[in-house]
């Protein structure tokens, strides 16, 4: 009841691949690493936001005026052609 044996996992990959197919299974192994490699660029960028900004500096996100608001006004609902 310990360990498994190669034999066993060979049958648990065979099994997997059966029922899920190996295109199914190469989409979910890319978005799992496009989601990791996301995720660590997402966090690299996140330390070094906040030690780069001035403390009188308003944060990252934030408008300061009417003026810079109406030239970085981005519409949420735009759809890129394919």
């Amino acid at each position: 009841m310990g360990s498994f044996s190669i034999w066993h996992w060979l049958i648990v990959l065979l099994i997997v691949v059966m029922v899920f197919g190996t295109k199914k299974l190469k989409n979910m192994g890319s978005d799992l690493g496009s989601a990791v490699k996301g995720f660590k660029d997402g966090m690299k960028d996140g330390t070094t936001g906040e030690d780069a900004a001035a403390p009188g500096s308003a944060p990252a996100g934030q408008v300061t005026n009417a003026a810079s608001a109406e030239k970085t006004t981005i519409d949420v609902e735009a759809k890129q052609k394919s």
